[in-house]
């Protein structure tokens, strides 16, 4: 029986920041971000809003979409590289969230457990799931990517920020996509992009060599963490196109296909950690699998040329739409890229009920994975309850210094009106409480 991805929604800021206006001030010519990256919007947090808000409004808004009780629910898996806490999961937030809804204890036999692989853990949580459905043909499975891709004030990852959750239904015969049972993986241990626990000595903090208490930390050695990544772009980027160059051949080798894959692909999505990262990295698959002996001097070239550009506008471009409009969102920019490639061609005439579409999934650390679905015959009419177009024009758009300040943090009031579930306070006094986050439900 096929399993895969039944239904989908979303939760996103409802504040943007025109990429222009970002360019503006940070004296970069706006063209190399828009028309060179494909950027045009970028989504930001208001206050009160974080990864755990957004995870549970998108669960919330998934099962009130599809009518569901949550004694139907059997898991809640949900990825992320941007947790709250080094113990308690998002996954207990949510749940508790939803029960504030829903019933007390009505997810009280619910399983859940968080995934953390950088911008794969989204997929590691999706294959999760549908792997116990696969075992429990009655059962239903929700999967929630959700992340805040913030990075340093001025530096070269700050034009690609997003944030927002997307929870995935999975279950037999799935509306949407199935999923195939093959996959092919690559895994190398490198730092192209971490967020480490920063070491300091107390020395450095408080002045003083005797190693005196401070804020309740006795060790000498102090640690921060912060939400920004380490990263080297370059590297990075090289390491997707390796990962990705080796999974996609794993998978030929899975799949025992002597052919061309990526042909038998109607639309191809991949994690966009910036709007055109596929159609940038894609040409090397391209170029291995057409053009096997082609010089590296000559790849540059047939990235330009009127085949490989009109692949992309037919198979990749589709996805793009909404990330330009967003940014990353780590663990659900794949299924970002997914939805927006199937919001646009639900609105035309061709319908690619049972043509099968490819994923290209990479995490950084780093891993990459890639399996492919089959469109079902009622996936548009699922895709047209999420209106991912109306919702993304509706939004509120901010300033400059309005954005420095959320990101600084230095504002307490939020600045649009966010609705669904809110960070009301975190816990400062209370010995055995300090840390514990309290949310709230607002209208």
């Amino acid at each position: 029986m096929n399993v895969g991805i039944d239904s989908i929604a979303l939760d996103l800021p409802q504040l943007y920041l025109p990429i222009k206006t970002l360019a503006e001030q940070r004296q970069i010519e706006a063209d190399k971000l828009v028309k060179g990256l494909g950027l045009h919007k970028m989504a930001f947090p208001d206050v009160g809003q974080d990864v755990v808000t957004f995870a549970a409004n998108a669960a919330l808004q998934l099962l009130r979409q599809e009518n569901l009780q949550p004694s139907a629910i059997s898991k809640i898996l949900v990825a992320t590289e941007s947790g709250v806490d080094s113990s308690k999961p998002i996954g207990s937030y949510v749940i508790s969230l939803l029960e504030s809804q829903l019933g007390a204890r009505s997810f009280a036999h619910c399983d859940t457990v968080d995934f953390t692989f950088a911008c794969i853990g989204g997929v590691d949580a999706l294959q999760s799931g549908v792997d116990y459905v696969r075992l429990n043909l009655t059962e239903k499975v929700i999967v929630i990517t959700t992340d805040n891709a913030k990075y340093d004030l001025a530096s070269t990852g700050e034009y690609t920020q997003g944030a927002g959750a997307l929870a995935l239904l999975i279950t037999a015969n799935p509306r949407i996509i199935a999923l195939g049972q093959k996959t092919g993986v690559a895994t190398e241990g490198v730092f192209d992009f971490f967020k480490p626990r920063r070491t300091f000595s107390k020395l450095e903090v408080t002045g003083k060599s005797d190693n005196p208490d401070w804020l309740g930390v006795l060790e000498n050695d102090i640690q921060i963490y912060k939400e920004q990544p380490v990263f080297d772009g370059q590297y990075s980027n090289q390491c997707y196109i390796n990962r990705i160059s080796e999974a996609y051949e794993h998978f030929k080798k899975q799949t025992e296909t002597t052919g061309v894959v990526f042909q038998n692909w109607a639309q191809v999505f991949m994690h966009l950690p910036y709007c055109f990262q596929a159609r940038r990295t894609f040409i090397e698959i391209y170029k291995n699998e057409l053009h096997p002996n082609l010089p590296a001097e000559e790849v540059k070239a047939l990235a330009k040329s009127e085949g490989y550009l009109q692949w992309v506008h037919e198979k990749i471009q589709p996805s793009e739409a909404a990330s330009g409009q967003v940014g990353n969102l780590y663990t659900g920019s794949i299924f970002l890229g997914m939805l927006s490639g199937l919001s646009v061609l639900a609105t035309q005439e061709t319908d690619l009920a049972n043509e099968k579409v490819g994923f290209i999934a990479y995490g950084s650390g780093s891993k990459s994975k890639v399996f492919e679905g089959i469109l079902q015959s009622n996936w548009k009419s699922q895709i047209a309850k999420v209106n991912l177009f109306s919702y993304l024009e509706n939004r509120k758009e901010i300033d400059f210094s309005t954005y420095e300040q959320l990101h600084k943090k230095e504002l307490s009031t939020a600045v649009g009106q966010p609705q669904g579930f809110i960070l009301d306070s975190i816990e400062k006094e209370n010995p055995v409480l300090i840390g514990a986050r309290y949310y709230r439900y607002q209208n």
